[in-house]
């Protein structure tokens, strides 16, 4: 997976300078954003602090732990069964 230029401080900064005013199209220009990714992070980051996007990345981080297991043990689990069917 590509990893961001910005961190979560900084993208949740940039938000904020346009809560306080700043028109989107003059902080794309400023951060060397596109438009897309502007309003990609304010849909994923709009009205959250530093503190609550660090929770929703460990979360994130945790969920994908997660799926992982599930998506190993079911694997583990159609191996069985075909193995069950096969000796009788």
């Amino acid at each position: 997976m590509k990893r961001s230029r910005f961190s979560e401080e900084q993208i949740i900064g940039i938000l904020k300078e346009h809560q306080a005013g700043m028109s989107a199209v003059d902080l794309c220009r400023k951060h060397g954003i596109s438009d897309a990714t502007f309003y990609k992070w304010r849909s994923k980051y709009g009205g959250l602090e530093v503190s609550d996007a660090k929770k929703l990345k460990s979360l994130e981080d945790e969920n994908r732990k997660l799926k992982k297991l599930l998506a190993e043990q079911m694997l583990d689990n159609s191996t069985l069964k075909e193995m069950l069917t096969k000796n009788f």
